[in-house]
């Protein structure tokens, strides 16, 4: 068994970016663990540490040098290797020269294409104390940081300046240089508890040395976890429950080496404000968490984490709560100013606000939006009146106070301020609903109202880009028409909203009044919504086979093709699949090579063999059973009915020359196997199935 040994790497700085952290200290453990791959040694967990200060490494059971390797270099083939007289030819000596290796070491390879010169050479593995310094090093320069610094008379570059770096392997110090600082064994404590060098011996004993000399916990998740019970410590001794949101709680970890936690209040007058602004000012400004009720609504309270373990930390509470209290007061100012003025009161002055050039206001937006509503209701055979409402006072709160102090509360506040103007809930909720889903995944609106609306301003937006030639090219989407993309699929699958996609695009170019390309936009727009669906499919679990036998036919309604696709997959687990998708490809073959043009219908007294007039009379049986499933959509069952025609199938192509040389019966069996692609192609090209 070959040894091994720990490895630690740490790098301390000034304080690292908190948002982001955790994304370098994972990139710092996957470029070492790839570096370690690729140079061949073998390891055991990988442990990575990450405080404000310090990134760092823990590499168990690491293989004190690489393993030892036999190659095989293969040289030019035989017949060209010698010269007339016996010598070597140049090809041969210029081999020999590229492998370092003299003619005793020459061997023949002989395999099923000839024979070769061949020189087998041992090589001996490397040490891992000699090859990690480069891998570190790799690594480090491979960080996403967007912009790198410089600090003092060096050339080493950054996110923050670096202090001191830390190699040990085993007991011993692997001696290097890492941005122009020389390695060491001293690492460093908390900056206030413990400044002073802590000596480590052996990289086992790093985080407890850390935890117990230094004050500070070097390990990223277990901080969280100190920070996630002492906030709900903090919240339970004033009867109330801390609001902890995942994103917050990582960037908390990510300002404190040794987290304590401070309660502090504020006056309860402004929990007369929405609940939304407390908690966006307390998380977004303050870091802080809220305090709720266990009923539910918030409590006057806040959770606040200081760095230092203060003997005086009601002097901390004192000046979070001096701090925050301004804030506060300065929400309630523009909750109170942003409601003297209604929303259709602001919405004239959305046409001060560029949407885009091209396409203008942020008024003309919300008019195209408006029509494109009513269109949507229309199809969907409801009362237009509310979503044009809704449509029309969407964007009117980014006129607000509010909106303007917290973007992120955009819709919300609409809808705040719709209620306290009496605006119905449905108008309301809509407000609010247009923008969703905000993220992968993310809710989605929970109203017919918001659905239309939302679907509405998605389709402007991806239509009205496209028109004016900004289409998303690499990672560039900034108007984030991937987003709004895979928003209006996941709308009209998961809500149910049996719409025509491509109608409601041309719906929504027809709208736009400036130059463009209308069918090659509107095939774009559709092309790249389908590759969303196919994307949205694929990650819902189907195969792309499965994908393939639906998407190009009939895309165009993703409601019908989620219900086709559940269908297709059914259908593959059935023991007919096979068999049809064989035939079905068959089919296809066939009636492409055929020089006529087919008409799928067949004269019954033309047939002859038994097989195909069972197969003619099985097809339109089918074809009556089809047509009730159809109409209600229940592709499952249609599937299942068609999958019975398999014996029928087997026993036409079994028995029967399709491609006969009487032309008048070739052109009825042809136009019986059309028959029989129709019938499937009125559901799914299950000929593009992958089956064996």
């Amino acid at each position: 068994m070959s040894e091994t040994r720990d490895l630690l790497f740490e790098l301390g700085t000034e304080e690292l970016p908190p948002k982001s952290l955790l994304t370098l200290s994972r990139a710092l453990q996957t470029g070492v663990e790839a570096g370690l791959q690729k140079a061949g040694l073998s390891h055991g967990v990988v442990v990575s540490y990450a405080t404000p200060r310090r990134l760092a490494l823990l590499v168990r059971d690491l293989a004190v040098s690489q393993p030892d390797q036999s190659i095989e270099r293969r040289g030019p083939a035989l017949n060209a290797a010698y010269n007339a007289d016996g010598s070597l030819s140049n090809a041969a000596l210029g081999f020999l020269r590229g492998c370092g290796a003299t003619p005793e070491q020459l061997t023949t390879l002989k395999t099923d294409k000839g024979e070769w010169l061949c020189v087998r050479q041992d090589l001996k593995g490397s040490s891992t104390a000699e090859l990690v310094p480069e891998i570190l090093r790799q690594s480090l320069a491979a960080l996403p940081i967007a912009k790198r610094m410089r600090w003092g008379a060096g050339l080493a570059e950054f996110v923050r300046p670096a202090h001191w770096v830390v190699v040990l392997f085993g007991a011993e110090l692997i001696e290097t240089t890492i941005l122009d600082l020389p390695s060491g064994r001293v690492s460093r404590g908390h900056r206030f508890h413990h400044p002073e060098a802590i000596l480590l011996n052996r990289p086992a004993e790093y985080e407890a040395k850390l935890r117990n000399e230094g004050q500070v916990i070097a390990n990223y998740a277990e901080r969280m976890e100190r920070i996630r019970g002492q906030a709900e410590q903090a919240a339970l001794s004033v009867g109330g429950v801390a609001h902890i949101e995942p994103v917050l709680l990582e960037e908390v970890a990510a300002l404190v080496e040794w987290p304590v936690p401070v309660l502090g209040g504020f006056e309860a007058r402004y929990l007369e404000l929405p609940a939304e602004v407390l908690i966006t000012t307390l998380q977004e400004n303050q870091k802080y968490f809220p305090v709720e009720k266990p009923e539910g609504g918030l409590m006057p309270y806040f959770i606040t984490f200081s760095n230092v373990d203060s003997s005086h930390l009601d002097t901390v509470r004192q000046g979070n709560e001096r701090v925050v209290r301004p804030r506060l007061s300065d929400a309630e100012f523009f909750w109170n100013q942003d409601r003297k003025k209604t929303l259709e009161d602001r919405v004239a002055d959305l046409a001060q606000i560029t949407f885009q050039k091209t396409l203008g206001s942020l008024l003309d937006k919300t008019r195209r939006v408006q029509h494109l509503s009513a269109s949507l209701a229309e199809r969907l055979g409801v009362e237009s009146a509310w979503v044009e409402r809704a449509a029309l006072l969407a964007k009117a709160d980014l006129l607000t106070e509010m909106v303007g102090e917290f973007t992120n509360l955009q819709g919300i506040m609409g809808r705040y301020y719709a209620l306290a103007e009496g605006e119905p809930e449905a108008i309301a909720a809509a407000i609010e609903e247009q923008y969703l889903p905000k993220i992968s995944g993310g809710a989605l609106p929970t109203t017919q109202t918001g659905q239309m609306l939302a679907l509405a301003e998605k389709l402007d937006t991806l239509a009205g880009i496209f028109s004016a030639g900004l289409i998303p090219s690499g990672d560039k989407d900034p108007y984030a028409l991937r987003r709004a993309a895979l928003g209006a699929i996941r709308i009209l699958i998961e809500c149910r909203l049996d719409l025509d996609l491509e109608e409601l695009v041309g719906l929504a170019l027809n709208q736009l009044s400036h130059e463009f390309d209308l069918d090659l936009t509107a095939r774009k727009v559709n092309e790249f919504i389908l590759e969303r669906l196919r994307g949205y499919a694929l990650e819902k679990g189907f195969l792309h086979d499965e994908i393939d036998t639906v998407l190009e036919l009939f895309g165009r309604n993703p409601l019908d093709f989620d219900s086709r696709l559940k269908a297709v997959q059914e259908f593959r687990s059935l023991p007919e699949a096979e068999s049809l998708a064989s035939a079905n490809k068959r089919i296809r073959n066939i009636l492409k090579k055929a020089e006529q043009a087919i008409v799928a219908n067949v004269d019954d007294h033309a047939l002859l063999e038994p097989q195909e007039k069972n197969l003619l009379q099985a097809a339109r049986k089918a074809r009556e059973d089809l047509l009730p499933l159809l109409q209600v959509r229940d592709y499952t069952a249609a599937l299942r009915r068609l999958a019975g025609l398999r014996d029928a199938v087997d026993a036409f192509f079994d028995q029967v020359m399709v491609m006969c040389e009487d032309a008048e019966l070739r052109r009825n069996r042809l136009g019986l196997l059309a028959i029989i692609e129709g019938l499937f192609l009125d559901i799914a090209d299950i000929s593009r199935l992958q089956i064996s």
